[in-house]
């Protein structure tokens, strides 16, 4: 009987310990923050225009590449903006009269082969002898294509050497830029002085005089 009633006690004390308010308080998780700050990379911070983020030098050569001579407008070089734009028209020009003269003895003698009845048929260079027409060459046909491919050869040509304009104007802008940058105040002074020069080649160690020019500040 005794023992009943041990074994009844502990089960309520167990029972009561779960339902006390204080024990059930104890098991309560608390929660962490609501929100977490989270460290952005530095790509996402910077703001503005991506040209903002240049060098000098690079944003000549844009400009340069979008418009000829712009770069050298923005690096102040005013003066160098005729020289571009002349040398852009006259190498224009003869693009456009290359390229005209070879389409019209291109289609010349496309016509002098089919029916003999082109534009230069009775030309006393190009022409072809016929009674009455006084052409007195028997050329006419291969001078047509000589002049045919001389034209298109000059055109090439002119194609080319506006490339090769239109990227120096780009290295042009671009060089300037640096150069804008490098010290070039009357502090600068120019040394010349006496220097002896390894002689490659030789048997034996000798050397060679000469000069050495010396850029450096007058300070020094």
């Amino acid at each position: 009987m005794r023992l009943t009633f041990g074994a009844t006690a502990l089960l309520l004390g167990i029972v009561f310990s779960f339902l006390d308010p204080t024990t059930a308080q104890a098991q309560v998780v608390t929660q962490g923050p609501d929100s977490v700050r989270v460290p952005l990379p530095d790509t996402v911070r910077r703001e503005g225009f991506f040209l903002s983020q240049w060098e000098r030098p690079a944003k000549a050569a844009l400009l340069s590449t979008v418009v000829p001579g712009l770069g050298q407008a923005y690096n102040k070089a005013y003066w160098k903006l005729p020289i571009i734009y002349a040398t852009g028209a006259v190498l224009g020009y003869y693009l456009i009269d290359n390229n005209n003269k070879y389409q019209d003895f291109r289609s010349a003698l496309i016509q002098r082969n089919i029916d003999s009845t082109d534009r230069y048929v009775n030309s006393p260079i190009y022409g072809i002898p016929k009674p009455g027409n006084g052409v007195s060459t028997t050329r006419g046909t291969e001078n047509l294509r000589y002049s045919r491919d001389f034209y298109r050869r000059n055109r090439d040509l002119t194609i080319l050497l506006s490339v090769l304009a239109y990227g120096l104007n780009i290295a042009e802008a671009y060089v300037h830029a640096h150069l804008r940058e490098f010290d070039i105040s009357d502090d600068l002074a120019l040394r010349v002085q006496p220097h002896f020069i390894p002689a490659l080649g030789t048997p034996t160690t000798s050397f060679t005089p000469g000069i050495t020019l010396v850029l450096h500040p007058k300070s020094k």
